[in-house]
């Protein structure tokens, strides 16, 4: 967005990557921050440990605050599959039930509910992929009074269809089910109120779109559903008073924090919080803009070229993701070496290139990647 923002990114300058859906390069701030937790524990054992983990509940609360939740509300697991797991298997399951998602979703938001349908004979019912979109008509259609969960991602990761969130929230709210999400794709690049959009369960991780250290998790649970959904991987601190070894029959905390087992990666969370300060004091609603402007500047680029634009541009529907298709018969792992090779970083996602700009990119590593293409 500028040249500030771009030279806390040296991969930016070493490639021209547009890859961030993949893995985000991490700023310079946050790799020093991680510095200087390890050489705080090399030089001081557990002195400081509770400066540890007062940075790791300032990440919580920017993180709430990117989400417009309570921080309390925010729990740090290992990755997202882990936080849509312990939600699937939290809750009770009963014959009869169903669960509603997408046919084409990243396997993180699909395993956990295929392992409820094979374990308890719950239904899974798929909405599939039209032309690189999902019809919401025909999503929505398929939550009825037997809906447990609708589970969706906010931003597909093959094709970059955005979904309107409060849309599908409110459907599944009609019907009493829990509105599950993903959003590993978008938590960075787009602003969100969870609430407002009738979210009950969010999952995400930190690197791709918050470029942050990989290993920090982020699960959002809401009252709503922390009352249906039962903590099943525990541990000493997913009690109110975890130093009190004595009392070993005391409650567990009753609200997103119970799934917090114990002691992590405290270096991540002190890479975590530059990252996300950095997203946040830059501001959700700029960084939309900027991307949507160097996502539709792309596909002008390549109009004209031999490429099928898969993803869709339509105003609401369309995110920071290019998904492409070469109308050639060149498989998309030929493309992506091929660019790689000129220092171009995209992804091949089955017969679809992924182009995904952040806020480090500029107009000129657009043209360089359509120009190559």
């Amino acid at each position: 967005m500028n040249g500030e923002i771009r030279g806390l990114f040296p991969a930016a300058e070493k490639y021209t990557y547009l890859n961030s859906a993949a893995v985000a390069p991490v700023p310079t701030i946050a790799v020093e921050a991680v510095k200087r937790q390890l050489n705080d524990v090399s030089e001081n054992g557990a002195v400081h440990f509770v400066v540890w983990v007062a940075t790791k509940n300032r990440a919580r609360e920017i993180v709430a605050s990117m989400l417009r939740v309570k921080p309390e509300q925010i729990a740090f697991m290992r990755n997202t599959s882990d936080g849509l797991s312990s939600v699937a298997n939290g809750l009770k399951w009963n014959a009869g039930d169903n669960i509603v998602s997408f046919a084409k979703e990243f396997p993180a938001n699909f395993y956990a509910w295929r392992r409820i349908r094979d374990a308890f004979g719950v239904e899974l019912r798929l909405c599939p992929e039209r032309g690189g979109r999902i019809d919401l008509d025909e999503f929505i259609s398929l939550i009825d009074g037997d809906t447990r969960v609708v589970a969706i991602s906010a931003v597909q990761f093959a094709s970059g269809f955005r979904a309107d969130l409060e849309r599908i929230g409110r459907a599944a709210r009609q019907h009493d089910a829990l509105f599950a999400v993903d959003i590993i794709q978008a938590l960075g690049t787009m602003p969100f109120d969870l609430e407002a959009q009738f979210v009950d369960i969010a999952a995400g991780a930190s690197h791709k779109w918050l470029c942050s250290p990989e290993g920090c998790g982020i699960l959002y649970l809401s009252d709503r559903a922390r009352a249906r959904v039962e903590p099943t991987l525990v541990g000493w601190i997913s009690v109110e008073d975890g130093w009190n070894f004595e009392d070993s029959e005391q409650a567990f905390k009753p609200n997103a924090l119970a799934w917090e087992t114990g002691t992590g990666g405290a270096s991540l969370f002190y890479g975590l919080e530059q990252s996300a300060k950095l997203l946040y004091e830059t501001g959700a609603e700029p960084i939309e803009s900027y991307l949507e402007e160097l996502t539709d500047y792309l596909c002008e680029l390549l109009a004209g070229k031999n490429y099928e634009i898969i993803s869709s541009r339509a105003g609401d529907e369309k995110s920071q993701i290019v998904c492409i298709e070469n109308n050639e018969g060149i498989t998309s792992n030929e493309i992506a070496a091929r660019l790689e090779s000129e220092s171009i970083i995209v992804s091949p996602r089955g017969s679809r290139i992924r182009i995904a700009p952040h806020f480090f990119n500029n107009q000129e590593d657009i043209e360089r990647c359509a120009a190559s293409l």
